[in-house]
């Protein structure tokens, strides 16, 4: 428990000192006791420690993002039933210098392993490999850290699938024609930034030919930013017909400025979101269909993949498998990736079906 506590306070000093030097609203000192609510759960989850069992560090890439916190509910399912501690901490912003800020902290701390969400896929390299080298085993999820600084990664679906899928759907809506738009989350994430080179790819092809991406734009993972940033959009564009918002931040702010700008009908909101955050938006009209596959599941799978190699059940190299719980089997790919599964589409049919 004074190793928790100790790790928690450091943090939270990190968190202060880093939000107190940003000139960005989200990051004023008042969003600091963010990281010890969202750490809170893990001091529950400490008594595992006192019996001898590891602990291991959720890391997202911002706190206070839902899709971030239902992800860590599946983590902390995972941690329950292998009788391990799992603490959920991380930077208030989405933002690398932050989060490589938090993580030498832990690092520092001698924590059991790590399992983040990367806000730069290259930037934290040298931390993973820091990390590894001081005997902590490091498991990417969702955003991957390049090879080289982690042990895996949990991919959450085939990124090129991910890319497909996004435009089919845009394409659908608009009726097969008009100008479309991206709205992603930080320039240099790098699942987002897959996932738009597949769609502009897609966007080649001779069925799409009368589709037109206009720009893309950026709303670092920020709810107002990404507003705006649709309400610019839409102003630019006057013929804008779809935007595709592969963040789940992003697409539910999209669709509440269509809905604001009382352009319902006109322009068409689609990408990657929860049911819970877009269940309005769905039946509003403003984004009638989306994808996503279940994050709770995503971080249920890197919990149980970042053990079995801190266990040493496996080495985390390509063609070990592992067990997953209830997800079953799982067998590390020849790039060191661990593939989820395919994504849901959501729409007015099945929206009512989800929780989360």
């Amino acid at each position: 428990m004074k190793k928790i506590s100790a790790l928690l306070l450091l943090v939270l000093m990190i968190g202060v000192l880093a939000a107190c030097g940003s000139t960005e609203p989200a990051a004023a000192p008042t969003e600091a006791p963010a990281v010890a609510e969202e750490a809170a759960p893990a001091e529950e989850a400490a008594p595992a420690e006192e019996s001898g069992s590891k602990t291991y560090v959720f890391v997202p890439k911002g706190l206070g993002i839902p899709y971030f916190d239902t992800a860590n509910k599946g983590a902390q399912e995972a941690a329950a039933e292998l009788g391990v501690a799992v603490t959920y901490t991380g930077p208030a912003t989405a933002d690398a210098t932050e989060q490589i800020q938090v993580l030498n902290a832990l690092i520092a701390q001698g924590v059991d392993g790590l399992s983040i969400s990367a806000n730069d896929s290259d930037a934290l390299v040298p931390t993973g490999k820091d990390a590894m080298e001081s005997g902590i085993p490091v498991v990417s999820w969702d955003a991957a850290i390049a090879e080289g600084g982690r042990n895996a990664h949990i991919n959450q679906a085939d990124a090129e699938g991910i890319g497909v899928v996004q435009v089919e759907m845009v394409s659908d809506l608009i009726g097969g024609a008009g100008q479309i738009a991206i709205l992603s989350a930080t320039s240099t994430a790098p699942n987002q930034n897959e996932w738009i080179e597949y769609m502009k790819t897609e966007l080649e092809k001779p069925e799409y030919a009368d589709i037109e991406l206009v720009t893309v734009v950026y709303g670092d993972d920020e709810d107002e930013k990404s507003y705006n940033e649709a309400i610019g959009l839409m102003r630019t564009y006057p013929d804008l017909k779809g935007i595709i918002s592969p963040t789940t931040v992003g697409i539910a702010a999209a669709a509440r400025a269509v809905q604001d700008q009382e352009r319902v009908g006109e322009v068409f909101v689609t990408g990657l979101g929860t049911p819970n955050q877009m269940r309005e938006y769905v039946k509003s009209g403003a984004a009638p269909a989306f994808a996503l596959w279940n994050p709770a599941d995503l971080g249920y799978l890197s919990i149980y993949a970042l053990n079995a190699i801190a266990t040493g059940q496996i080495e985390g190299k390509p063609g070990d498998t592992f067990e997953a719980g209830k997800l079953g089997s799982y067998t590390i790919a020849e790039d060191g990736s661990v593939l989820l599964g395919a994504p849901t589409v959501f729409n007015i049919d099945n929206i009512d079906d989800f929780d989360f």
